[in-house]
């Protein structure tokens, strides 16, 4: 049999085509196949790798896969990037994405200067954020806007949960180690608030620069001070070194406590036990806290081999709520979807929550204790709870957030 080459369109042959298609309600199968794109725009090679990196990609891959890979019949495709904790980089990043490759939704973010920097773009763009890493109380208050989800334990929450629960069980007394850049003056201001409301006294603090890497003087002040409670108003690098080198002050051991106000699961595993044992930390996910957690922590660690953070069991909740409400919205309209998503109820491994009108997802936390070396079990048997915090005294209440949109 003869064969010919297929004809092409003229321009009004094929805009009569695209009219007729229209009218017949039939998408041209190019259109229908245009994959949903997720972009994952992260820490993959600083200080935030551990807890978020390329751990936070596979959480939102598992989570697509999870949904089934497509949406309708829209294929989803996760594409990632690493922004070097850079805000302009990642500014440029998310530009190129959502101009060039398709992208209709940016997660992960850690660093508050870059999650804030997208968000403002996703906002003049009308693209969704879902933040699982910067824990700015501003994305959901003077920044809030219809198109953002914050799925991380913020600031508030953080200081409410770590500091009210210290003090129920008669930690009165506090003296704060505090990086001296933002972030680290926010914790402290927001903790200091909750002692003195409750009841505590904050007896000093001091402020060392970021990368510190003798932590003597800081810790002899700590000492001196003979407050009940240590306070690390830092992060990372910095976090682990101020714990390893107060070990080795004695601090722990002569009755003062550390308590670690953004300390993740990979720092204390990074720690061990010896030195971590004591520390106070608040957190709204463990891998060990029920058997919902276990299940998706242990089919994480066989991928990654470690146990999820709290940020990359956020990348993996978050996206999964997104896709969801995405299928029953059936549009690309990003306020539609981040509706939807407020609309239905969620479940964080056994915390049952929602998403409030201004996008701060609501849900328990949990204060836990790192457990002393002969009571854990396994290598990542690492904390104990102490008590559960529930959202409502967690976070701050919505008439406080200074949010105007909703």
């Amino acid at each position: 049999m003869q064969t010919y080459p297929a004809k092409r369109l003229g321009p009004c042959a094929l805009l009569v085509a695209l009219f007729a298609w229209a009218m017949l309600g039939v998408v041209p199968a190019e259109a229908a196949s245009d994959p949903l794109v997720i972009g994952v725009l992260g820490d993959q090679s600083g200080v935030a790798s551990d807890t978020g990196g390329i751990g936070s990609v596979l959480a939102a891959r598992m989570a697509v896969e999870d949904f089934g890979g497509k949406l309708q019949d829209r294929p989803i495709e996760v594409i990632s990037a690493d922004f070097s904790s850079n805000p302009d980089t990642a500014a440029a990043i998310a530009r190129e994405w959502f101009d060039t490759k398709g992208v209709e939704v940016i997660t992960d973010l850690p660093w508050t200067p870059a999650a804030l920097a997208v968000q403002e773009i996703a906002r003049q763009k009308s693209r969704v954020v879902l933040v699982t890493s910067a824990s700015a109380n501003e994305l959901t208050g003077r920044t809030c806007n219809p198109y953002t989800v914050h799925w991380q334990d913020d600031n508030a929450a953080i200081a409410n949960s770590t500091a009210k629960a210290i003090i129920g069980g008669g930690g009165r007394t506090w003296f704060f180690l505090t990086a001296d850049f933002a972030f680290g003056h926010a914790m402290e201001a927001a903790a200091t608030a909750v002692i003195k409301a409750n009841g505590g006294e904050v007896l000093g603090s001091v402020s060392h620069p970021i990368g510190t890497s003798d932590f003597s003087s800081y810790l002899l002040a700590a000492q001196a001070s003979k407050a009940q409670i240590i306070a690390l108003a830092n992060v990372a690098g910095d976090t682990i070194n101020a714990i390893n080198q107060a070990h080795e002050f004695g601090l722990t051991t002569n009755g003062q406590k550390l308590a670690g106000l953004v300390v993740l699961v990979t720092d204390v595993h990074a720690i061990g036990l010896e030195r971590a044992q004591g520390l106070y930390v608040t957190s709204g996910f463990y891998w060990d806290q029920n058997e919902a957690a276990r299940a998706f922590s242990q089919r994480f660690f066989a991928r990654h081999h470690r146990m999820p953070t709290r940020n990359q069991a956020s990348e993996y909740a978050v996206v999964l709520q997104y896709l969801r409400a995405a299928a029953v919205v059936g549009t690309k309209d990003a306020a539609a979807v981040v509706r939807q998503m407020k609309a239905m109820p969620i479940d964080f491994f056994g915390h049952r929550g929602t998403i409030r009108a201004d996008g701060r997802v609501m849900y328990d936390l949990t204060l836990y204790q790192v457990k002393h070396p002969s009571d854990s079990e396994s290598e990542w048997d690492l904390y104990v709870p102490v008590r559960s915090v529930p959202a409502a005294e967690a976070f701050l209440p919505l008439d406080a957030a200074h949010c105007d949109f909703h």
